[in-house]
């Protein structure tokens, strides 16, 4: 069993001007980059993107406070107000690169500028949004990392079979204003159901209170399930989410680790301080004066696939050898 290494330290204040000759780490110039992350300030999870990001930045040379200065905002998934309030204030600060996660922040940055570069994570549908025109050649001032593998809807719901085989309904929790994409799994998860003899449904919800409506439809003596779409709002809400599947009993596939780590039964998804790690190598290059629109958008490379085996014993699930063969950490 491995643990994941915590590291707390993040980023202090920033200001400056897009697509700017780089010239020499080493010329005394303060670069500034301006961070719009989708999250609690405290959130431990979010800390840690922020400290991977942070990190390999300083194996490409970047260092606070020597070349290097961080502003961050956080914004809340349930309040898109503050999100643009923020976005507003990292613009008028003048950045030399901003990098943002998920889509409504980006969203947010980019009706304020399109001249300063915006480095996004974790977004589902760039072109869809209109961030960027292509993932070959984003075009404009924006480019970065996506978080949308169609096939995952399939593969999620193939797993939550696979662990617990009298399954015979699933729904699909996803929040339409925080994924708005949530389609693209769906069709994949609604092909698997089909070919496994399941029934799924769409679950869109907006609050808590709709998420425990569900989660009573899918409980008791009808063999249901579930299944998280990858949003800002179902991370932020993980914890009341993992509470109210014990509650009613219902076996869970979630998209990220960090729902496995606070008591989800399985997650398989993208690593996501990878993501925030390949974010800085875009920064390192935008910094050296590479434009934005001339870098591709890039899919998932690294996912991972983790199994809370203290919730499966709760749940009395008995999960198979070949699962417990193929993930990449146990949770006891």
């Amino acid at each position: 069993m491995r643990r994941r290494e915590f590291i707390a330290s993040i980023g202090a204040t920033a200001i400056a001007s897009p697509f700017v000759a780089f010239g020499q780490q080493s010329s005394g110039k303060v670069w500034r980059v301006g961070i719009l992350i989708s999250g609690a300030a405290d959130d431990p999870q979010a800390l840690t993107f922020l400290a991977a990001f942070r990190a390999e930045l300083e194996k490409l040379g970047w260092a606070e406070p020597v070349n290097l200065r961080i502003e961050t905002r956080w914004t809340a998934p349930a309040d898109p107000e503050s999100g643009q309030r923020f976005a507003t204030e990292l613009v008028a600060l003048r950045p030399d690169v901003i990098v943002s996660n998920t889509t409504p922040p980006t969203a947010a940055l980019l009706r304020q500028t399109r001249t300063i570069p915006i480095v996004f994570v974790s977004v589902n549908d760039p072109i869809g949004s209109g961030f960027v025109e292509s993932f070959t050649r984003p075009g404009g001032n924006a480019t970065g990392f996506v978080i949308l593998e169609p096939t995952l809807g399939g593969k999620w719901l193939e797993l939550l079979k696979e662990i617990a085989p009298r399954l015979a309904r699933v729904a699909f929790l996803f929040n339409p204003a925080q994924a708005p994409t949530a389609v693209y799994y769906l069709n994949s998860l609604k092909a698997a159901a089909e070919s496994l003899g399941l029934e799924a449904i769409s679950a869109p919800v907006r609050d808590v209170s709709e998420i425990e409506s569900v989660m009573m439809k899918q409980g008791g003596p009808t063999n249901g399930g579930l299944v998280m779409a990858p949003d800002g709002f179902l991370v932020a809400h993980r914890v009341e989410i993992i509470s109210m599947a014990a509650k009613y009993r219902l076996p869970a596939v979630y998209p990220f680790r960090l729902f496995a780590e606070v008591g989800g039964l399985l997650s398989y998804g993208a690593d996501l301080p990878n993501e925030w790690r390949r974010a800085a190598s875009y920064v390192d290059r935008i910094l050296k004066g590479v434009n934005p629109g001339e870098l591709p958008v890039q899919a998932p490379v690294k996912f991972e696939l983790v199994i809370n085996l203290k919730t499966a014993r709760a749940l009395g699930v008995d999960v198979p050898p070949t699962v417990l063969s193929r993930a990449d950490e146990l949770i006891e």
